[in-house]
């Protein structure tokens, strides 16, 4: 792509009812209905950072069980992770037409009460106005998980943030905080990491458990990475074939706790 940096969202909407927008599904600590289908939105980067309507993909799972074993999500790095990213890196990792695109997507799509997770954060979380002008009447409650507690100290949307490795057990967001298991939360944002987690189901599974019924949880890809600390069936797909792999983790998460 040029010199372009793309950013792909992926929505999964825990929610009662269908979206104009977004395909939904019912979450099933609610009620055990079966998954529809996810909307794939791709975002290419352009000279221009005019927000336009976003296009969006339906995505229909095309296998029941999770198809991928332990090694598709091995890294060529394996080191303890707070190693690599030790060191602060205030840096945006996607170009300003993605940045423009990606903060007109959350000024759709994220609350304006209740609680946001962002996982795997840094520096910048890249919200709306309206989300910030939230947060600062104390209506929308942020919290952040990440591996750099410099970054986060720095990012101005998280009102608590701590310093959690999703990579080692129990791979849950709600891990260390004084609620732990009761946390909630309306939305869960995750931008450019999910490529770096290695227990993607266990993950998805915890996230779902701690997503309200209507809750929303987005995840954002790009086509740039660390390739050391990628999963290495990552680096095997096109563009478009991530964002399915990124739609199966959530599709077969789904379909394994609704049957349990």
């Amino acid at each position: 792509m040029s010199g372009q940096r793309c950013s792909n969202f992926l929505r999964t909407v825990f929610s009662t009812r269908r979206s104009t927008i977004s395909s939904s599904c019912r979450n099933p600590h609610h009620s055990r209905l079966p998954l529809n289908f996810f909307s794939l939105f791709s975002m290419a980067s352009t000279a221009s950072t005019s927000t336009v309507p976003f296009p969006a993909t339906s995505y229909k799972p095309t296998y029941g069980e999770w198809p991928y074993d332990n090694s598709d999500f091995e890294r060529y790095d394996e080191n303890d992770d707070g190693i690599f990213y030790r060191q602060p890196r205030l840096v945006e990792h996607i170009d300003d037409a993605s940045i423009a695109r990606l903060t007109a997507y959350y000024e759709i799509n994220l609350p304006t009460t209740g609680r946001i997770m962002d996982m795997c954060t840094s520096w910048k979380s890249f919200y709306p106005l309206a989300a910030k002008e939230a947060i600062q009447r104390g209506d929308l409650h942020t919290y952040g998980v990440g591996l750099n507690a410099e970054e986060m100290e720095l990012n101005g949307a998280l009102k608590e943030w701590r310093v959690l490795d999703l990579n080692k057990s129990p791979h849950d967001v709600r891990a260390g905080w004084e609620d732990g298991d009761a946390m909630k939360f309306d939305a869960v944002t995750c931008v450019v990491s999910i490529d770096y987690l290695n227990k993607p189901l266990e993950i998805c599974r915890n996230l779902l458990d701690a997503t309200n019924a209507g809750g929303q949880v987005h995840l954002v890809i790009s086509n740039r990475c660390f390739p050391n600390k990628v999963v290495r069936r990552w680096m095997m797909l096109s563009e478009q074939a991530r964002l399915e792999l990124v739609g199966g983790k959530s599709s077969c998460m789904h379909k394994r706790v609704g049957q349990d």
